[in-house]
């Protein structure tokens, strides 16, 4: 399968969502966790999804994300369209092309930093010292290169989140995926997250799609996909809305509460 993404240039289109839907038929009823979402998503741009827990927010986020399928409907990164991938050719699609930042880091708590960032690399087909060496690049990066021998539990939370984002750019992705990346966080570590999320964006170009209730992601946000009963509710720009910590007005004059 050959690189889809590199002549996609910033402001083009990198994913297209169309008539996207996901049914759950349960015994006595039919759900739709998602119905007929479209969405555009921009290279470099940086998109939060917002809803209530049900909305379906984190359905949509993981059909993205390659981690699930749609019932109905087409998703494609650039013109790859991922339901008509086979199983092994969409691990091969979030390997190259997806970096994932979880809630809840993820990290192998018996490897250090540098193993744990390496790994993907290792899946991706590079030997043991070129994954090492883009693994030390990354940390370096991130702000851990003096942590690099360090295990999880001798890590903080907020370098936990770095070495988990270290991780998910180790294979130069087009796209990072980010669950609740701040929800861990304290107030200040939550916000140096966000800064980095941001910088990554706008200096290197990735796409980042985050899954939030934090407010301070929205004020760095580039758009915010509001999402509620399943479907799309409003898709707005940054400028469109008045944020505060804890709550937020958007231009319609209607106020939102973290």
């Amino acid at each position: 399968m050959t690189d889809t993404t590199d002549n996609i240039k910033k402001g083009d289109v990198l994913i297209t969502v169309r008539e996207v839907s996901k049914v759950y038929n349960l015994r006595r009823e039919t759900v739709y966790a998602l119905k007929d979402i479209a969405l555009d998503v921009y290279r470099s741009e940086y998109l939060s999804i917002m809803g209530p827990s049900g909305s379906g927010k984190s359905t949509l986020f993981n059909i993205i994300g390659a981690l699930d399928h749609p019932t109905t409907g087409t998703v494609k990164i650039g013109p790859l369209d991922l339901t008509e991938l086979s199983s092994r050719q969409l691990a091969y699609v979030r390997c190259a092309y997806i970096g994932y930042i979880f809630q809840a880091y993820n990290l192998v708590p018996s490897l250090t930093a540098l193993r744990n960032v390496a790994l993907p690399r290792v899946f991706a087909g590079a030997s043991e010292h070129e994954a090492e060496a883009a693994a030390t690049g990354v940390l370096e990066m991130v702000g851990l290169g003096h942590r690099l021998d360090h295990r999880p539990d001798e890590l903080s939370g907020g370098q936990q989140q770095r070495v988990a984002i270290a991780r998910a750019l180790v294979n130069d992705p087009a796209i990072i995926l980010a669950d609740e990346p701040t929800a861990n966080l304290d107030f200040k570590t939550g916000s140096d997250i966000i800064a980095l999320l941001k910088e990554l964006s706008v200096t290197k170009g990735v796409t980042v799609i985050t899954a939030t209730h934090d407010h301070k992601m929205l004020a760095n946000s580039d758009r915010v996909l509001w999402i509620r009963d399943g479907q799309v509710d409003k898709i707005q720009r940054r400028e469109e809305m008045d944020i505060e910590v804890g709550s937020l007005t958007t231009s319609e004059g209607e106020v939102r509460h973290d």
